[in-house]
């Protein structure tokens, strides 16, 4: 039998896996700024970086030792999980992702009020029977969830068309706007040599880089785990023609992941890392496979098909948008040609996981980040708080994460590497039209995405839940506005209905 805890206060569970990435940094800002409004916090995850910076922050952590897909372990893994409840004895189950939605509502099944946050719905990340028996669980899980809360409206929708039936909130994501302050937009992006020459070393604002890294062209920085979600092979297969008209671009891919070694392979046989022929000289080679296409049988829906999102993307004019052709533009190498076969110099790096991508959103001229689905991507935000114009794909959240202005010449189709490279290109070539649009980016997440108006948010979905007296101690209710001084805030947007067919 459940009993409460007889501190006034009440604890909050929060269960997640993954344990890194978009989710980690979710779970994190929102035990941090629990903590700081009296909230007993306590997490079930397993142990790595994010179970440290937990700890480190006061939260009381669980060992959850979870798989971050469904497999044979799954039962144990819920067994597991109910004996932590049972120990935490928490007022309110918080579990976010789906592999912790899918264990925490088996182990609680509505005893105590538990929200679920997917962050991107699993029937995305699969296709055949996977995804049928994904969308099937999702539907009937459901009826476990207090409240399903959703980081984009585009989000809920797609539930909603999926037949996931609930009582639905909408939060979108916010982020620690004090880690990204006005000293996160100074820097120009460009490489300098700050080592001397010595080991041939080079920075960006204080990120190093290898040999071969540098130069003085635009960098192109997209941050995200190596897999097939972030859509790095559809930004590699456009990097042959960013190249053909930017030559001396640089493209850093920042994380780690499933893919990494598949993405080396591709970007290794197209010439970029420096190990072949060059892609855009007599000699170099074009690999056939193309990502996106029908072949591909786990493949998500084309979003193009939503009649709901009207579809206005990012052109290349060749001088976009009526600006002057930028005369401070990367020089053109086919002035100086090479004979046919001649190495290339590298023009993509694999940077690997980073604990803090803030140097890497300061170095970067331009961010992209080709998602083949999302619920509401925390990389755009980070990049527009850092003054960073980006390029994204226009699948769930993006649209509500950029302000209008800026979905013209920042959205693209997912899985088009053609609409890619052409975003990519245009916005290379027009400094001035790339810093208007990061300075708009950056006014934009400061006034709407602070992750404490997410958090206050998600606060009022507590008490609202919780509604027996043994509130969070805040004043906001929802619907109200989590208001703080000289700030917008995250205004929780709630629907209800029947959570059975």
């Amino acid at each position: 039998m459940h009993l409460p805890p007889t501190d006034s206060r009440p604890r909050v569970l929060h269960v997640t896996q993954p344990a890194d990435g978009g989710v980690a940094r979710v779970v994190s800002d929102l035990t941090r700024a629990q903590l700081a409004a009296g909230l007993r916090v306590a997490v079930a995850c397993p142990d790595g970086g994010l179970a440290a910076g937990l700890r480190s922050l006061g939260a009381d952590v669980r060992h959850w030792p979870a798989t971050r897909s469904p497999g044979p372990a799954l039962v144990s893994e819920v067994r597991r999980l109910a004996r932590v409840i049972e120990d935490v004895r928490p007022d309110l189950v918080h579990a976010h992702s789906a592999k912790a939605g899918l264990a925490a509502r088996l182990a609680v099944r509505g005893r105590i009020p538990t929200v679920f946050q997917p962050h991107a719905w699993s029937f995305e990340a699969v296709g055949g029977a996977a995804a049928a028996l994904a969308l099937g669980w999702e539907r009937w899980g459901a009826r476990w969830a207090a409240r399903t809360v959703c980081v984009s409206e585009a989000e809920r929708l797609r539930g909603v068309r999926s037949r996931v039936r609930g009582r639905w909130t909408v939060i979108p994501n916010g982020i620690d706007l004090d880690r990204f302050g006005a000293d996160a937009v100074e820097g120009v992006g460009y490489v300098s040599d700050v080592g001397g020459g010595v080991g041939g070393v080079e920075a960006v604002d204080g990120v190093r880089l290898p040999p071969g890294a540098g130069g003085p062209g635009p960098l192109v920085v997209c941050v995200g785990r190596l897999c097939r979600q972030k859509g790095q092979d559809v930004l590699l297969t456009s990097w042959k023609s960013v190249l053909a008209r930017v030559p001396d671009a640089r493209l850093v891919l920042v994380g780690e992941g499933p893919d990494h070694a598949r993405l080396a392979d591709r970007a290794s046989a197209y010439g970029f890392l420096g190990d072949g022929p060059s892609p855009t000289r007599p000699g170099g080679h074009h690999p056939a496979p193309e990502p996106g296409h029908a072949t591909n049988p786990a493949q998500p829906r084309d979003h193009a098909a939503n009649p709901a999102r009207p579809h206005t993307y990012a052109t290349n004019p060749g001088r976009p948008h009526g600006h002057a052709t930028n005369p401070a533009q990367p020089r053109d190498h086919a002035t100086n040609p090479a004979r046919p076969g001649e190495r290339a110099p590298a023009s993509v790096l694999f940077a690997g996981a980073v604990a803090d991508a803030r140097p890497w959103y300061r170095a970067a001229d331009l961010v992209v980040l080709p998602s083949r689905w999302e619920g509401m991507a925390l990389a755009p935000l980070e990049a527009m708080a850092c003054g960073r114009a980006v390029v994204a794909t226009d699948v769930d959240g993006a649209r509500e994460g950029l302000p209008p202005a800026l979905v013209p010449h920042c959205l693209v189709p997912p899985m088009d590497p053609k609409a890619l490279a052409d975003a990519v290109t245009g916005l290379l070539l027009d400094a001035p039209l790339r810093a208007s649009l990061g300075r708009r980016g950056r006014a934009h997440v400061l006034s709407t995405h602070d992750v404490r108006h997410t958090a206050a948010a998600i606060t009022a979905v507590y008490d609202d839940l919780l509604g027996d007296g043994r509130t969070t101690g805040t004043h906001t209710v929802p619907g109200d506005r989590p208001a703080l001084v000289g700030r917008s805030a995250v205004v929780p947007i709630e629907y209800r209905e029947s959570t059975h067919p």
